[in-house]
């Protein structure tokens, strides 16, 4: 008999607090990847015990609405105390950590495949320590001595000379939620997006600790005639260097990730093998690179931020965590926003299906999967991460169409209706099929009802992901702000 919404709600809230939060020194730290069952055995190489930064910015962001804002705090402190302050790695935030012991022991990618540190991590912590003071008023914390420390260390990191001319962090393969071989290496959208809201959110933390040490007025011009020492003078370089390398990067972004059909057009016929400055193809993008299958992806108005560029090797996969983050940070503007809803809504079968909804599309198959992803045998062409369905991504759709009905209620308001019928349809099948499918990790094949081959079941962000889903759409609609970072006009 299938239980009633109330029922699914009040399981999947007892799951969280009860199960799935983890303890340390008698405060919450954090939820572990997956509860596990009674029944099954532990297998000590497994991480799926521990506590993951990206896992945790979705029930951390519960937890805010929830008004459970003490345990957000903690949780931030908690993964400051873990950055890196190694050579190699300084500035640096742990993918994850656990308690062994009576210590907290991190993870800064020695115990991963292919040793690969989660840039994403890093990413997270500045946008939600941001949102957490916006959230709460909670200003004291952002003036913390070790808080700013914290992030001038993870600016030194990111905003440093490298061989590279242009404002994209450069990561290897598997540096995100993404995190095993999907020919992702390079500058992938997820991780351009996180870099752009990490930096905004960055400068409008230091600009409150300026503010209060009187270095900087509302129009962020220096008014305090006495020098600053060397910390709050790198502050305020800091501060500046961060707006800066934010308002180029949402350039870059715009100029080479996004396109629609006119573009692309645009691109086919763009000429190869120029040199100098004043070149139209500067990525020497040859039309053999560009699918066939873009035609019918796109239609006539639908628009979306590519997955990477790279020198000849742009990639076309549609990568749903970079789009919708691109829309709820407003990287893309009102109209791309538009463009890309109505793409999603064209293509509803490919990203929504039976379960909600599709990493990227489409997968990478035959030659191309054996060669990019080392013969990888849980991303097989429609598995895991190569074009699985993941239910964890689909509250950043909704938190992406919410706020954007919010500030434009007057706009294509047919366009909202048929995207909040399509949240609508998509809440249900996550009602009826994640407490069947005990909560599982993703989902497999073309149109995502096979639950996934290595799924874990109880999966904490696939069942906060839901209670999110639900707050957003049955509880209060106008929490969809919550995400919201900090206009680069609002730090001028």
């Amino acid at each position: 008999m299938d239980m009633s919404e109330e029922s699914i709600v009040q399981i999947a809230q007892s799951l969280i607090h009860e199960q799935a939060m983890v303890q340390f020194q008698g405060e919450a730290v954090g939820a572990i990847a997956a509860i596990p069952k009674p029944s099954q055995a532990v297998q000590p190489d497994l991480n799926y015990g521990e506590i993951f930064i990206r896992d945790n910015v979705p029930v951390m962001v519960y937890f805010l609405m929830q008004g459970k804002a003490e345990v957000v705090r903690h949780f931030l402190q908690t993964c400051l105390s873990l950055q890196s302050q190694q050579f190699e790695t300084r500035g640096i935030f742990p993918t994850s950590f656990v308690e062994t012991n009576g210590q907290v022991v991190a993870d800064y990618g020695q115990r991963a495949i292919g040793r690969v540190v989660s840039a994403d991590a890093t990413l997270w912590w500045a946008i939600l320590a941001h949102m957490y003071v916006r959230r709460t008023g909670d200003r004291a914390f952002a003036l913390q001595h070790q808080v700013q420390v914290g992030l001038q260390c993870f600016l030194d990191l990111i905003l440093r000379p490298s061989f590279r001319g242009v404002p994209t962090l450069y990561v290897p393969d598997g540096a995100f939620m993404i995190d095993r071989p999907l020919d992702v290496w390079g500058t992938p959208l997820e991780i351009q997006v996180l870099l752009y809201g990490s930096l905004l959110s960055a400068a409008s933390l230091i600009q409150m600790d300026l503010v209060n040490k009187g270095y900087l007025n509302p129009k962020s011009k220096i008014q305090n005639p006495k020098s600053p020492d060397p910390f709050t003078q790198n502050q305020i370089n800091q501060f500046h260097l961060s707006l800066d390398w934010a308002k180029r990067l949402r350039r870059y972004l715009l100029k080479n990730y996004w396109v629609m059909s006119k573009t692309v057009q645009v691109l086919r016929r763009r000429p190869t093998e120029q040199y100098g400055d004043a070149i139209e193809n500067e990525y020497n993008i040859q039309t053999e690179t560009i699918p066939h299958w873009l035609q019918d992806w796109l239609g006539d108005r639908g628009g979306y931020l590519i997955g990477n560029i790279r020198t000849g090797r742009p990639d076309f996969r549609f990568f749903t965590m970079g789009n919708c983050l691109g829309a709820i940070f407003d990287v893309i503007s009102f109209r791309q926003q538009q463009a890309l809803f109505r793409l999603i809504l064209q293509n509803q079968q490919d990203l929504i299906a039976e379960m909600p909804m599709r990493i990227c599309h489409p997968p990478l198959s035959d030659e191309d999967w054996r060669k990019k992803t080392g013969y990888d045998r849980k991303n097989l062409p429609w598995c895991y991460h190569n074009a699985g369905h993941w239910p964890c991504l689909f509250w950043f759709l909704v938190v992406a169409v919410l706020r954007h009905q919010h500030h434009h209620q007057r706009q294509d308001r047919q366009l909202m209706i048929e995207m909040n019928g399509l949240l609508e349809d998509a809440y249900q099948l996550l009602l009826k099929q994640l407490p069947r499918q005990h909560w599982a990790e993703y989902f497999d094949g073309p149109i995502g009802n096979w639950m996934g081959q290595q799924a874990r079941v109880y999966q904490t962000w696939t069942i906060v992901g839901f209670l999110l889903v639900h707050h957003l759409l049955k509880v209060n609609r106008s929490d969809a702000q919550i995400l919201d970072v900090p206009s680069i006009q609002s730090l001028l």
